[in-house]
C-alpha cells in the first residue's frame, strides 16, 4: 500500500484550495470535479474541510483509516474528515481548547452523516474502560433515536435532518468522555400536517406501522396500511434502500440503550398514534339559532380511540374543537369555531404535541448522557445545522434558515480572520488588513431590535386589529426601503418598481450567497404559532403520565394571560446563545456540497455545485486565506521535505532548523518577498513557490531514486557474485566428499564379495567332508544291520514259515479298518438330522459297513436331537408330522403353513374380558380357538364365527357378542372334506340322525385350515371310545344343508374382487368357489 508522508504526495489536483493557481471559480470546481471523479470526496480550504456526498459507501472510514489519522500532523496525510476530528480532539486532549466543529451545507449534502464519522472516530480514539464504553454506546445511541423523530424523506435527500442538533460532548482531564448535552433548534413541525408532493413525513410513522408487532399496533389502536392516515402521503410511503421495520427494530434497541423505561416508550408511541389519529378527525359544518356556523365531528371513532389512548374525555376534546374561550382581564368570552378554525386548531395541536413530545425526547436523551460529576470539564461541540436554502417557493421557514446561515457565515468570518491574525501574532508577522465582505448589515437588518424584520413581524403579531401577511409586507416596504440588501416591489425605492421578477406579494434580500426571494403568506400565522387555550387545558386533563409535562400551561391554577412568545423571536434568542457558545470554542469547519439532485453515484453537476460554493462563501474563504500568506509550515518539516535541494543540508543538517530553512532558500535563490520568517514556521506568499519548491523536489528524488537504483544494483550483483563464489566452494568439497564415499563404497564391495566367496569355499569344503563322513557311517550300520536280519532270519525261519500268510493277512485288514474309521472320525458330519452328507466309502469291500454306519450314526443323532426336546415343542412337532401326513403333497395350501407355528389360542379367550362368559361355558381344555367364516348357503358370503375345539366338542360362537351358535360333540363329526387348492374352505360333515345334524353341514373358511383340521384329526385318533374322523381331500364335495344337499365345487380363476377366494352361488345345487391361479 501507498504510504503519504504529506498532503502534496501524489497529489489528485490539489488537496487545499489555498494552493490552487490559478484561482477562478472555474478552475476551483473543476478541481473539485477532479478530485470527485477519483473518489476524493474531501478537500482542505487551510483548516476547513470540504466533503462532497459520495451517494455511494467508500472504504475509507474503516478501522485501518482510522488508525493511519490518529494523532497525526492535519497537512501529514491526505484530506479526510478523520483528520479534522483528530486535530480538533487533540486540541482539546492536550491544549485543553473546547472546540466545536460546524457542519454546513443543504439538505442531501451529508451533514448528519459527517457528524456520524465525526462522532465514530472521537468515540474510536479516545479511552476505553466499561463505564467510557457505556457513556460512548450512549452518545452514538441517542442519533438513531433522533433521526427516527426529526429526519424526514424530502426531493433532495432521503433521510433529511429537519431540525438543528448542536451537542456538547463533555470529556474529562484525560481526553474520556464524560457525557454530553443536545439542544435542538426549530423543528419542522408543519410537516407533521402537510408534506409537499414526493416526500414524507417524519420516519418514526412509517416506523412504527411497518415495524411494530400486531400486538403493540392493536393496543396503540393502529392499523399497518398507510392509507388510513390523512398525514401520511402515499405517493412516497416507502423508499428504495429504506428498510422502516428494520429501523423501528434499531429505534427500540437504542431507546433501550441510551436509558427510556419501557414505560416511557410505550408512552412515546402512544402519542405518535395520537398524532396519527388526530389526522383522521374531520368536521362539518352545523347551523346554529343565531347565523353561525359551528363545526362538528362526521366520524367520532378516530376521536374515541384518541382519547382512550391519551385518557382524555372525548367531551372535554370535541368542546375543544367547536368553540374557543378567549379570557382578557376578568372576562371570558366564547365563541364558536367554523370548519376552517376547526382544522386550523386540529392541525396546531397536532404540531405542538409532536413538536413538544420531540422537546421531551431531546431533554430526556440529555437526563440520561449527561455528565454526573460537577468537576471542570473540557468541550467539544458538533453542529449539524440546516444549510442555506434557496426554494421556488421560500416562506418563514426558510427564511429563519438563511438568518441562521447568516449568522454562522458572520462568526466563520470573524474567527477565521481572528485565528489568521492570531497566527501571524503569535510567529512575529506583521498583520495587514484583509478586504472582505462583512454580512453584519444583512445580519443588522434581520435582527435589529428596532427595525428588523423579525422585531417589526413580532410588532406585528402583537398589534391590535386586524394582522394579516400583507399589512406586515406594508410595514417592510415602509422601514426598510432604503437599505441596500432589501428589495420589493412596492417599496419606495423606483428602482423595483418594474422588476416583473419580483411578485407584489414577495420581498427579496441579498443574503452573502445570493439573493433570496421570500413570499409573505403565511409569515405571521407560523410566527404566532398560536395553540387555543382550550385545547392545550384539554390536553392537561388527560391521565396519560407525558401528555401534562408537554402541556403545563393547561393548567387551570396556573393561567397566565400573557402571550407567549413568537416562534421568530424564541429562534433569534436561540440563535444568540449558539453564537456566544460558539466564540468561546476553537472552531473547526466542514462544508458539505451535494454533486447532484439525482442522488446517485459518479455524477458531478457542475452548476448546481457552483451554486453551493457561491453561497457557502468558500471563494471568499480562499481568498481571506491566501490575502497574507498562502502556506505556512513549521520548519522541522520543512527542512526534512526540501533539504535534498541544498548540498548544504543534505543528508543530515547539524544546526537548528531555521538556519537549515534559510541556507536552503538562499542557495536555491527564492526572492525574499516570496517567503518570511516566522518564531516557529516559515510562510510562503504564492502558491507558485510551493510548486517551484515541489518541482525541483520531485527532481531531485527523481536524481536520487536512479543514485539509489544504481548502488543497490551494484550491491545486488556484488552479493551476488560472493554468494556464487561461496556456493561454488560448498559444491566442489561436497562433490568431493560424495566421490570419495563412491569409491570407498565400491571397495568396500569388492572387500565384501571376495570375503564371501572365500567363506562359501570354506564352508563348502567342510559340508563334502562332513557328508562323506556321515555316509560311512550310514553305511556301516546298514551293512550292519543287514547282516543282523539275515543272521535272525536264519534263525528263525523255521518257526514263521506255516502261518505266516495268514497273519499278514489279518495285520493288514487289521491296519486297513483301522485307517478307514480314523477318517471317518476326522470326517464325520454335522449333528443336524436334516444334513445328508455322509464321507465316501474308501474301499468297495467296505460297502455294506459303510451304509449301515451311516444309518446307525444317523438314528443316534436324531435321538440326541429329541432329547432336547420338552413335552411342548414335542407336540408340536407331532401336530406338524401329522397335518405333513394327511396334506403334503395333497393340498396347495400346505407349503404356505410349515414355516408357521400351531399356537393354538388365537383370541386369547382365558385372558379377554369379552369372551369370559363363553370361556365359562366350556367345560374342557380349549385346545384351538380362532375366528373362521360361516359360508352362507344363499349368497355364499362368509360370517364372521369363533370357532372353539376342545377334546370332547366344538363351538362356534358369535365373534362380536360370543353368544354361542352351535356346539357339537366330536362323537357327531363323520368327516371332513377340503380342496386341493390354496384356498381356506373345509366342510364340517356331521353324521345322520344326530342331534347336532338337525341344520346340515358346516362349510367354514379359514386361513389356519391346516391347522384346525390337523388338531380335528390328532383329537379324533386319541379318543378310544370314537372313531377316527376321515379327512376327505378333493376339488367337489357335496355339504347337507337340512334337506339339501349342495355341491360345492372348486375352480381355478381371477374372482372380481381382487386376489382372495370368492364363493357364489349358482343354482340351488351347486356353490362355486374361485380360486386364483398359482
Amino acid at each position: 500500500m501507498e504510504v503519504k508522508t504529506s498532503l502534496l504526495d501524489n497529489m489528485i489536483g490539489v488537496g487545499d484550495m489555498v494552493l490552487l493557481e490559478p484561482l477562478s471559480e472555474e478552475s476551483f470546481i473543476e478541481n473539485l470535479k477532479k478530485r470527485f471523479d477519483h473518489n476524493e470526496i474531501y478537500t482542505y480550504i487551510g483548516s476547513v474541510v470540504i466533503s462532497m456526498n459520495p451517494y455511494k459507501s467508500l472504504p475509507i472510514y474503516t478501522a485501518e483509516k482510522v488508525e493511519e489519522y490518529r494523532n497525526r500532523n492535519f497537512y501529514e496525510l491526505s484530506p479526510h474528515i478523520f483528520a479534522l476530528a483528530d486535530e480538533a480532539y487533540r486540541s482539546l486532549r492536550d491544549q485543553d481548547k473546547d472546540q466545536c466543529i460546524l457542519i454546513t451545507g443543504e439538505s442531501g449534502a451529508g451533514k448528519t452523516e459527517a457528524s456520524k464519522f465525526v462522532m465514530s472516530y472521537v468515540a474510536a480514539v479516545c479511552g476505553k474502560g466499561q463505564e467510557v464504553n457505556k457513556v460512548k454506546e450512549q452518545l452514538l445511541q441517542s442519533n438513531p433515536v433522533l433521526e427516527a423523530f426529526g429526519n424526514a424523506k424530502t426531493m433532495r435527500n432521503d433521510n433529511s435532518s429537519r431540525f438543528g442538533k448542536y451537542m456538547d460532548i463533555e470529556f474529562d482531564f484525560k481526553g474520556d468522555p464524560l457525557g454530553g448535552v443536545i439542544s435542538n433548534y426549530l423543528l419542522e413541525k408543519s410537516r407533521v400536517v402537510k408534506q409537499p408532493r414526493g416526500e414524507r413525513n417524519f420516519h418514526v410513522f412509517y416506523q412504527l406501522l411497518s415495524g411494530a408487532s400486531d400486538d403493540m399496533l392493536k393496543k396503540l389502536k393502529l392499523d399497518r396500511d398507510f392509507s388510513k392516515y390523512n398525514y401520511l402521503s402515499l405517493d412516497s410511503a416507502t423508499v428504495n434502500g429504506l428498510d422502516d421495520a428494520a429501523s423501528f427494530r434499531t429505534v427500540r434497541n437504542a431507546m433501550q440503550i441510551v436509558g427510556f423505561m419501557e414505560d416511557e416508550v410505550q408512552s412515546v408511541f402512544e402519542l405518535v398514534a395520537a398524532v396519527l389519529k388526530l389526522g383522521n378527525i374531520e368536521f362539518k359544518p352545523e347551523s346554529r339559532v343565531n347565523g353561525f356556523d359551528e363545526s362538528r365531528v362526521k366520524d367520532k371513532n378516530d376521536l374515541k380511540e384518541m382519547c382512550e389512548l391519551l385518557g382524555i374525555e372525548q367531551s372535554v376534546l370535541e368542546r375543544a374543537f367547536s368553540f374557543r374561550t378567549v379570557e382578557a382581564k376578568m372576562e371570558k368570552v366564547s365563541t364558536t369555531l367554523n370548519v376552517a378554525q376547526a382544522y386550523y386548531a386540529r392541525d396546531a395541536l397536532a404540531k405542538n404535541l409532536y413538536s413538544r413530545l420531540f422537546s421531551w425526547l431531546v431533554n430526556r436523551i440529555n437526563e440520561s448522557i449527561k455528565a454526573q460529576t460537577k468537576k471542570r470539564k473540557k468541550v467539544m461541540g458538533v453542529l449539524d445545522i440546516y444549510g442555506f436554502e434557496i426554494f421556488e417557493d421560500n416562506s418563514f421557514e426558510q427564511f429563519i434558515i438563511n438568518y441562521c446561515n447568516e449568522k454562522l457565515q458572520q462568526i466563520f468570518i470573524e474567527l477565521t480572520l481572528r485565528e489568521e491574525q492570531e497566527e501571524y501574532v503569535r510567529e512575529g508577522i506583521e498583520w495587514t488588513n484583509i478586504e472582505y465582505f462583512n454580512n453584519a448589515i444583512i445580519c443588522d437588518l434581520i435582527e435589529n431590535n428596532k427595525n428588523g424584520i423579525l422585531a417589526m413581524l413580532d410588532e406585528e403579531c402583537l398589534r391590535p386589529g386586524t394582522v394579516t401577511d400583507e399589512t406586515f409586507l406594508d410595514k417592510l416596504n415602509t422601514v426598510c426601503a432604503e437599505h441596500q440588501h432589501f428589495e420589493s416591489r412596492l417599496s419606495k425605492n423606483s428602482k423595483f418598481l418594474t422588476d416583473h421578477s419580483l411578485p407584489h406579494n414577495c420581498f427579496r434580500i441579498q443574503h452573502y450567497a445570493g439573493k433570496v426571494l421570500y413570499r409573505v403568506e403565511g409569515f405571521v400565522d407560523k410566527n404566532n404559532d398560536l395553540l387555543y387555550r382550550d385545547l392545550s387545558q384539554a390536553m392537561y386533563k388527560a391521565n396519560h403520565s407525558l401528555i401534562k409535562l408537554l402541556f403545563p400551561e393547561g393548567n387551570p391554577a396556573k393561567v397566565n394571560l400573557k402571550r407567549p412568545p413568537t416562534a421568530g423571536f424564541q429562534f433569534r434568542a436561540s440563535v444568540g446563545t449558539l453564537m456566544k457558545n460558539l466564540l468561546t470554542k476553537n472552531p473547526n469547519y466542514i462544508r458539505c456540497i451535494k454533486p447532484n439532485d439525482k442522488k446517485a453515484a459518479h455524477i458531478f453537476t457542475d452548476s448546481l455545485v457552483c451554486h453551493q460554493v457561491r453561497y457557502l462563501g468558500l471563494m471568499e474563504n480562499v481568498r481571506v486565506r491566501r490575502a497574507g500568506y498562502a502556506f505556512r509550515q513549521v520548519y522541522e518539516s520543512c527542512l526534512e521535505r526540501y533539504k535534498m535541494l541544498c548540498r548544504q543540508t543534505w543528508p543530515h543538517w547539524r544546526g537548528p532548523a531555521r538556519e537549515g530553512v534559510e541556507v536552503l532558500l538562499t542557495d536555491l535563490q527564492v526572492p525574499a518577498e516570496e517567503f518570511a520568517y516566522g518564531r516557529s514556521k516559515i510562510f510562503i506568499r504564492n502558491p507558485r513557490t510551493l510548486f517551484f519548491l515541489e518541482e525541483k523536489r520531485r527532481q531531485c528524488l527523481e536524481d536520487l531514486a536512479a543514485l539509489i537504483q544504481k548502488i543497490y544494483r551494484g550491491w545486488k550483483c556484488r552479493t551476488h557474485f560472493l554468494l556464487l563464489k561461496k556456493s561454488q566452494v560448498v559444491v566442489s568439497a561436497w562433490y568431493r566428499r560424495f566421490a570419495q564415499q563412491k569409491k570407498y563404497q565400491k571397495i568396500r564391495c569388492s572387500a565384501l564379495v571376495v570375503q564371501s566367496f572365500i567363506r562359501g569355499w570354506k564352508a563348502r569344503k567342510l559340508l563334502r567332508e562332513l557328508k562323506h563322513k556321515k555316509r560311512c557311517e550310514e553305511a556301516v550300520t546298514t551293512i550292519s544291520a543287514y547282516w543282523h536280519g539275515t543272521q535272525v532270519r536264519r534263525e528263525y525261519r523255521k518257526f514263521f514259515r506255516a502261518n505266516a500268510g495268514k497273519k499278514i493277512y489279518d495285520f493288514t485288514i487289521q491296519r486297513i479298518m483301522q485307517k478307514y474309521f480314523l477318517g471317518l472320525k476326522k470326517t464325520m458330519p454335522s449333528m443336524s438330522p436334516i444334513d445328508k452328507s455322509w464321507p465316501a466309502r474308501p474301499y468297495g469291500f467296505l460297502d455294506g459297513t459303510h451304509q449301515e454306519l451311516r444309518r446307525v450314526f444317523h438314528l443316534w443323532r436324531c435321538k440326541k436331537y429329541r432329547s432336547q426336546f420338552t413335552e411342548e415343542k414335542k407336540a408340536t412337532y407331532e401336530e406338524k408330522l401329522a397335518a405333513s401326513e394327511l396334506f403334503k403333497d395333497k393340498k396347495a395350501l400346505y407349503p404356505s403353513s410349515v414355516g408357521q407355528p400351531f399356537k393354538g389360542d388365537y383370541v386369547e379367550i382365558t385372558k379377554n374380558p369379552k369372551y369370559q362368559k363363553l370361556n365359562s361355558l366350556v367345560e374342557d381344555k380349549v385346545l384351538l380357538a380362532d375366528v373362521v367364516s360361516k359360508i352362507n348357503r344363499a349368497n355364499g358370503k362368509g360370517a364372521p364365527r369363533i370357532f372353539l375345539l376342545t377334546k370332547k366338542s366344538l363351538v362356534l360362537a358369535d365373534q362380536k357378542t360370543g353368544q354361542v351358535k352351535a356346539s357339537v360333540p366330536l362323537l357327531d363329526l363323520s368327516s371332513v372334506s377340503v380342496s386341493t387348492q390354496s384356498d381356506g374352505f373345509f366342510a364340517l360333515k356331521l353324521k345322520e340322525g344326530a342331534m347336532s345334524a338337525a341344520k346340515g353341514d358346516f362349510l367354514l373358511s379359514s386361513d389356519r385350515l391346516i391347522e384346525i383340521i390337523t388338531k380335528l384329526h390328532r383329537t379324533g385318533a386319541a379318543s378310544a371310545d370314537r372313531n377316527q374322523i376321515n379327512i376327505d381331500i378333493s376339488d367337489e364335495f357335496l355339504v347337507q344343508f337340512k334337506q339339501d344337499k349342495v355341491c360345492v365345487k372348486f375352480i381355478q380363476g381371477t374372482p372380481k374382487n381382487g386376489n382372495g377366494v370368492a364363493c357364489k352361488r349358482k343354482n340351488n345345487r351347486l356353490l362355486e368357489v374361485s380360486v386364483p391361479s398359482p
